[in-house]
């Protein structure tokens, strides 16, 4: 019973760490920066494996974290492009988070298989539930990233004829 408390206190975490982040993103950033910053974060998220492999000290699982965060950095920077990717990127990672806390900690679910890489408790499905509430936001803001994508960066400067 307590850790079915824990776990529903971090999804609410999660949620309320989406919110902010949209509520701060839509009233600080253009769109186009706003796909930009999303695309670029993926990268450090999906890093932090690689932090709790040093942190636990279990490298066991090293070359598997680093092949995902390779993965979701090649998403992320694709995503620049394709912003449909980044959707894609998001919703995969909550699940590769969701799948370490599944594996963790045992009960039914982990069926004997070992944890790729230990993270701290309730901290996969705090980030599944982040990454999945961005990934749905992200794909209610695809036209809006598209649009702005296909204008240029920089308008170019109005020249005054000169008599």
């Amino acid at each position: 019973m307590a850790l079915a408390a824990i776990l529903l206190w971090y999804i609410g975490i999660g949620v309320l760490a989406a919110v902010g982040a949209v509520m701060i993103s839509r009233a600080r950033f253009s769109p186009r920066f706003e796909h930009i910053f999303f695309a670029l974060l993926l990268i450090p998220i999906a890093a932090i494996y690689l932090a709790f492999v040093a942190y636990f000290g279990d490298h066991s699982g090293l070359r598997l974290e680093a092949y995902a965060v390779a993965l979701f950095a090649v998403l992320g920077l694709l995503g620049l492009r394709l912003p449909a990717l980044l959707v894609l990127g998001y919703a995969l990672h909550g699940a590769w988070d969701l799948f370490h806390e599944v594996l963790l900690y045992p009960g039914p679910a982990s069926a004997g298989f070992r944890s790729v890489t230990a993270i701290p408790l309730a901290y996969g499905v705090f980030c599944a539930a982040f990454d999945w509430c961005m990934a749905a936001y992200f794909y209610t803001r695809l036209a809006a990233w598209r649009r702005s994508a296909s204008r240029p960066a920089v308008q170019p400067a109005q020249t005054q004829p000169s008599f």
